[in-house]
Parts: C-alpha cells; structure tokens; sequence
C-alpha cells in the first residue's frame, strides 16, 4: 500500500499538462475489439485502469504493446476468447462494456458483474434490456453475465436514465447490427462522442453523438485505425481547483474548453479568475472563496466527477455551500475524511451542507474512491501542517503522475510504499 505525504500549505503555481480522458480510453480500448487487424492509440494514459483493461484484453488474446509512454498497440487476431477473468472484471467497472464488443465481434460473452470504486448503485439493467432489444439472449448466473446472439439487429431503445455506460454499451455492438439502431434519451458526455468517433474511424456509421438522439447503421466489418484520445476534463477541472484552492495560478494545458464550460462556470461563482487562452485556461485563485450551491447532473451539467473536489473547495469558503449528488448517492462520504482535517459537513440524504471554515488541519485521511481521494490531495495541499493521504493506489487509477505534476507546480509532496 502507497501513501501520500503533503505539506502544506501550498501555493500552486505554473503549467500543467492533462493526460488523455481516462473514461474515454477505456471505452475506445474495448471498441478496439471490433477492428481487423491493427489499432493504434494515442494520448493513452498510463494509469491503473487502462492497465487493467489492457491486461483483460491481452486474456482474451489480444497482442498488447506500448511503443511509447501514451501510445498503444493493439493487434486483435481472428479468434478471440469470450470469457472475461473474473478477478479483474471485478476491480474496473467499464469491463461491462467487454459485454458489446464480444457480442458484436464473437456472438458470445461471459464476464462477472464489474466493480470498481463504491460510489453507489451502478446497475446493469439498462445495458441488458438495450443489448435484448438488439436481439441478444442474456442470463446472470452465479454473479456471472451470460450472453449470446444469433443474429443482431437494429431496433429503437429508449433509455430511461441518460447512462453513459449503457449508451456506449449498446452503440458499441449496434455497429455490427444488421439494419438501423436508433438510441433515445442518450448520454451526452463527450467521452460518448469520442467513443462514436473512434468507431467511425474505424468504419462505422454513427450520427448524432453528443445529442440526445444517436442513429446507428450497422456495417459488417470494422478495420484497424489509428486514433487520438480527447484530454481528461476531470484530471483539468481537478488542477483548476487546485489553483482555487491553494490562492495559486495555473496554466491548464492540453484541454477542451467546451468540455470544461460547467466547471467553469461553477469555479468563477466562487470567485476564482479563468481566462480561456489559445495555451488553454488561465485559473487564479480568489482573494476569498465564495459559498455557492453545486447539483450534479449528466452532461452538460455538473459533472458527478467533480462533486469531491468541488466540496474540498467550499469546505473553505466564506458561508454555506449546499451540494446535491443526483447520479450516484455514495459520493457524499468523502465528508467523513475532511471532517478529520476540521471540515464542517453535514449529509443528509444526497445533499452535504458545508459550512465553509478558517482552515483545514493537515490529518491522517483515506481515499474512499478515485475522486474524493483526489479532493483529499487537494485539501490538504491548502491545510496547515503534514497530511497523509491513504490508498494512494485508488488515485493511481484516473490520474497519471499526480505527484510530480503537483511538485512541478511547487507543491511538497512525495509518495511512501
């Protein structure tokens, strides 16, 4: 187990590259499945998610290879297995996506019900009752997903939730499909635009992604390409909160503005400078922060991805700052861990009342998922005195060099095995 040390506090100050979207290479790693021959990925992020999907594929026979630090290799034979290893499904939740891409190229899948970080409930019904309608048998035996198909067609599937997960699952065999697939009330998120994309460039025919409305015309074969992932909007909202939080300045390189328009709206109510520059985004820290109301919603509403690092933030601002989680309702618990560096949080229900406070106190905290353990990084780089973040490992999972991007910035971190 790692741990990170931090003293603080901290001022941030200089520039910053994000890393490729880990959300968006998962999804574009698996849909990769579908291309004859050879596919080549770039702005891929080394981190421990996309090295565990890299290692499920390379069990399903899959020639995994990375030529350079964030480019990826990927040559898929004629035959591949069907069977997903149990004991890495279940520490990465887009392994469900494995569940389209085998039904589209094999006709068969079997993989247990994923995990991943305990933010809440992440049911698979509407990614079965969308890859039934497509004209797939499926069963859960044993806390394994059984499925296969005889012959897939198009069909018009309404979502009840905008799911991200369900919206790639189904496009990603929908493109195999014989016939139209039309998917309503779809997920908006551009990791979903990227994920239409790279299989356009493959051969696909995909209309309307980032719309609510997507048209798939299946085609029978796909072919090898050579894609660039989008950059992390999290990883760069995670920095621009950073700099808020610290009273520092950062330049945030390597981004998408339009992804990043909701955080940074959010960010200049609570007083911070952001300037949208051709380098990417300016972000200066406030003279002081201020109170705001944050709702989580799916894109282009606030992302849930940023929910942690947001109530890290208000948990030093002037007044009461009221955060209500709509997508996924264990996210709240990170107020358990800063009320140890002196936070004051309330949950009740999906909404944490925060009652902004003078300072935080370095502590000896856990990181509970992905981003609340990015949030407790960010608080106790503003804390007084020597913090240890726990389970650096569950960082290590969305975030490529964390330590040294921060050092860089002037932070005094360092990492312990």
């Amino acid at each position: 187990m790692s741990k990170l040390i931090i003293k603080g506090p901290a001022r941030l100050e200089g520039k910053v590259k994000i890393s490729g979207a880990k959300n968006a290479a998962l999804a574009v790693i698996v849909a990769a499945l579908l291309g004859e021959g050879e596919t080549v990925l770039e702005n891929v992020p080394q981190i421990g998610d996309v090295l565990i999907m890299t290692e499920i594929l390379d069990t399903l026979g899959v020639k995994v290879h990375w030529p350079g630090s964030d480019t990826l290799r990927l040559t898929v034979p004629e035959g591949i297995g069907h069977l997903a290893d149990y004991n890495m499904v279940k520490r990465l939740r887009a392994s469900n996506l494995l569940l389209g891409a085998l039904l589209a190229r094999k006709g068969i899948a079997e993989i247990s019900l994923p995990g991943g970080c305990q933010i809440g409930s992440r049911p698979m019904d509407l990614h079965i009752k969308g890859l039934t309608q497509l004209g797939c048998r499926i069963s859960i035996e044993h806390g394994f997903i059984k499925a296969s198909r005889s012959h897939m067609h198009g069909a018009r599937i309404y979502l009840d939730f905008p799911s991200v997960g369900a919206t790639e699952n189904i496009m990603i065999a929908a493109t195999m499909a014989e016939g139209q697939t039309v998917l309503e009330n779809a997920a908006k998120e551009p990791e979903v635009v990227d994920l239409a994309s790279f299989l356009n460039s493959m051969g696909a025919r995909i209309r309307g992604a980032g719309t609510d409305v997507i048209k798939i015309d299946g085609v029978k074969h796909l072919y090898g390409t050579r894609y660039s992932i989008i950059p992390d909007r999290i990883e760069a909202g995670t920095f621009m909160v950073g700099a808020a939080i610290t009273g520092g300045s950062i330049m945030v390189e390597n981004v998408i503005l339009t992804h990043l328009k909701p955080i940074i709206a959010k960010l200049k109510e609570t007083g911070a400078y952001i300037e949208e520059t051709d380098s990417g985004i300016f972000v200066a820290g406030p003279e002081f922060i201020r109170s705001v109301d944050v709702k989580t919603l799916p894109y282009p509403g606030f992302p849930t991805d940023m929910q942690s690092q947001m109530m890290a933030l208000l948990s030093l601002a002037r007044g009461t700052s009221l955060i209500t989680e709509n997508v996924f309702e264990n996210r709240l618990q990170l107020g358990i861990e800063l009320k140890r560096m002196g936070a004051k949080v309330k949950v009740e229900g999906r909404t944490a009342i925060v009652q902004g406070v003078e300072k935080l106190c370095g502590a000896s905290v856990k990181a509970l998922d992905l981003r609340s353990g990015a949030a407790l990084v960010l608080a106790g780089l503003a804390a007084v005195g020597i913090s240890e973040i726990q389970q650096l490992e569950v960082i290590d999972r969305g975030y490529r060099h964390m330590e040294a991007k921060l050092r860089s910035l002037g932070a005094d971190v360092r990492r312990v095995n």
